[in-house]
């Protein structure tokens, strides 16, 4: 039988999945918030658990995106040059801060997006 952390690893996934397919964001904010709250992990283990499901639930989305046209390549492409130095840039920061500054530089990025969204 299938520990509880496991389901409930395998049904974040599917939240996030279904997050991120629908609104091409979001899918990191939800694994981020769930590994934290629903399975305990660190900020920092949260972020680079998140990060490292993120190619394959991108690919995931990019194919069906791609085969129905919905995807401008040199668009994605130039996005993919900036946000590759980006995200080493933020992982290299997220190694050298402490646990509770991540945290809630993590909470406030959510409710200024959520704000920003709202207005």
């Amino acid at each position: 039988m299938m520990s509880s952390a496991l389901l409930k690893a395998i049904a974040l996934g599917a939240i996030a999945g279904v997050v991120a397919g629908l609104f091409g964001v979001g899918g990191g904010v939800i694994v981020v918030t769930g590994l934290v709250l629903w399975l305990a992990l660190t900020q920092r283990e949260a972020s680079g658990t998140s990060t490292a499901t993120i190619v394959a639930s991108s690919a995931a989305a990019m194919v069906t995106f791609g085969i129905s046209g919905s995807v401008d390549w040199r668009a994605a492409a130039l996005i993919l040059v900036g946000s590759i130095v980006g995200a080493w840039i933020g992982a290299w920061i997220a190694e050298r801060v402490n646990e509770r500054s991540l945290a809630i530089s993590f909470a406030l990025v959510l409710a200024v997006a959520g704000i920003r969204m709202v207005l």
